[in-house]
């Protein structure tokens, strides 16, 4: 007689009497007790984040949320318009926006951080070696072809409001770690090597702050999605509301600029 198979996890299991979540039983020692943001963390690394930890990561949340129409935003409107019996179609299509140019640059930004500290022997403990360190980084990624995730920004030209936010905030929480500090000194040290000034984007700065409170690495993108989940709720709602999908449709439709291929 062969044995029955199982499937391990340490994350949440039921029967008929009680549903239990991370060993806790989520009626009784769960509900009412613990934020969403401390949940989704604690799912996500398996311990319970500190106050700091949670505070942080949940700053990351709301950083994410909604940047007004980005195509994300609009690819679920003009879904919803298509399928509006379908919210989750909608939702989907949103999120399956998260590419490297939009909430992508979180979890790019956070392995640029990781993989260039991975390669220091020790870490810099002076702000002009964290100088050094970046000056390094930037030339690598100048000389092999790559963006520095992290580095500019469409709208924030003259820098993006919620960096600064994120690192006071990562400050006086005891927070600011070696990511925060070398993504700091990228901001410092890359005009010297890019001829050019750039901000220090948002996204870059959360992935720097999950990089610090110490979330696995291969979940940041999942972070960021998670939070524009959020945004792009609101959106629906909205569009429910008070819809502009149509009108989004409409515009594109009206103005095709048409140009059939030559005939042969």
């Amino acid at each position: 007689m062969t044995e029955s198979a199982t499937y391990r996890t340490g994350l949440g299991t039921s029967d008929r009497d009680s549903i239990t979540v991370l060993g806790h039983s989520l009626a009784d020692e769960l509900l009412g007790q613990v934020s969403f943001g401390e949940l989704a963390y604690w799912l996500m690394a398996k311990r319970r984040p500190t106050p700091q930890q949670r505070t942080m990561f949940e700053a990351v949340l709301v950083a994410l949320a909604d940047h007004g129409f980005t195509p994300t935003a609009i690819a679920a409107r003009v879904t919803l318009l298509s399928a509006p019996e379908s919210i989750q179609g909608a939702l989907a299509a949103g999120l399956l926006g998260g590419g490297d140019r939009f909430l992508g640059v979180t979890e790019n930004a956070a392995r640029f951080l990781h993989d260039a500290l991975e390669g220091c022997d020790s870490l810099p403990g002076r702000e002009d070696a964290w100088d050094e360190l970046a000056v390094e980084v930037v030339s690598r990624a100048r000389h092999e072809g790559r963006f520095v995730p992290g580095l500019g920004h469409p709208v924030h030209k003259d820098g993006d409001p919620r960096t600064p936010a994120l690192f006071d905030l990562a400050r006086r929480n005891d927070l600011f770690g070696p990511h925060l500090e070398l993504f700091a000194a990228i901001g410092r040290a890359h005009p010297a090597v890019l001829g050019r000034r750039l901000p220090l984007n948002g996204a870059g700065a959360c992935g720097a702050v999950l990089g610090d409170v110490g979330l696995p690495l291969g979940v940041a993108r999942g972070v960021a999605l998670l939070a524009r989940c959020a945004g792009l709720l609101g959106h629906l709602a909205e569009e429910l509301d008070d819809p502009i999908g149509n009108d989004i449709f409409m515009a594109v439709d009206r103005n095709v600029d048409y140009r059939p291929p030559p005939a042969h």
